[in-house]
């Protein structure tokens, strides 16, 4: 897949992908997977399960900034996104900062190598304090099933390698220009990050919908990996009506397409357009 660049005032930002994960229909709620595979064959989805990854890069005013990781490789998924970066003449240590929407392992299993090693190791980590405190809590982690514990894992030893050179967010702009926007429920650090010129804006807003065409024509239906489901929603209305109202372009994590996106209002609900051009 050719990346995808587009301009926003002095940044370029361009759209990497990891590959693709699969996921159930199953895993939704407040819609009948029938209902779901609808939506999907009526956008034109040949695989209704699958789901793409994608991180972004951010260049400009003499920084190189990555937003996410994808997954690393880890249990034969994704993994393409260090290769993606380096076909564009990016190498790992040439990426000063690193954005973190959340620590789920399809967004921070690019930040580890095979042995352990941060992969970035010239780059400032960010991300939300209320993500770190929930990935570090012994209680959480108690109660958590295998699979979860697995998460909880990988999060602490990603934080603990990147120790000193972990950044945690505030409602202080990374750079002049871009600002984290917190999208709180699908974790309860969950963070978009806004970029904002005189001509142009985006949002990066990460996992706000894992099945595009679904969660944007019915923003009530949430995903069993969000942590705090109505919270979720909450955030997900919120910045749908914003997007849709201020004409922003749109990039997130589980987008098809070029990796970025309009909203637009229809029915109940929005359309989601990629913008190809």
């Amino acid at each position: 897949m050719n990346a995808v660049s587009r301009q926003i005032g002095d940044f370029q930002v361009t759209a990497l992908s990891d590959g693709n994960m699969s996921a159930s229909l199953d895993l939704l709620s407040g819609i009948t997977t029938t209902d779901a595979g609808e939506i999907q064959r009526r956008a034109g989805v040949a695989e209704p399960g699958n789901l793409h990854i994608y991180g972004y890069l951010i260049r400009g005013r003499g920084r190189t900034m990555l937003v996410d990781s994808g997954t690393g490789g880890a249990n034969n998924v994704g993994g393409q996104l260090s290769a993606n970066l380096q076909a564009l003449g990016v190498a790992p240590q040439a990426v000063d900062t690193l954005l973190l929407t959340h620590a789920h392992p399809d967004h921070i299993g690019g930040l580890l190598d095979e042995a352990g090693k941060a992969v970035y190791p010239n780059a400032q980590l960010y991300l939300h304090p209320l993500e770190v405190a929930f990935w570090q809590d012994d209680g959480l982690l108690a109660q958590a099933s295998e699979r979860a514990q697995r998460n909880f894992a990988r999060a602490r030893r990603t934080l603990a390698i990147y120790g000193e050179r972990v950044r945690l967010l505030d409602d202080k702009p990374i750079v002049e220009g871009i600002q984290p926007v917190p999208l709180p429920g699908h974790t309860p650090g969950h963070t978009g990050f806004r970029i904002d010129t005189p001509q142009a804006s985006l949002i990066i807003w990460g996992d706000i919908v894992h099945f595009p065409y679904i969660q944007t024509a019915h923003p009530e239906v949430s995903i069993a990996f969000d942590i705090n489901p109505e919270q979720a929603k909450a955030s997900r209305k919120r910045i749908l009506a914003q997007a849709a109202q201020e004409k922003l372009l749109v990039a997130g994590m589980h987008f098809g397409g070029s990796g970025f996106a309009r909203v637009m209002p229809e029915g109940q609900g929005y359309r989601i357009v990629y913008s190809e051009a």
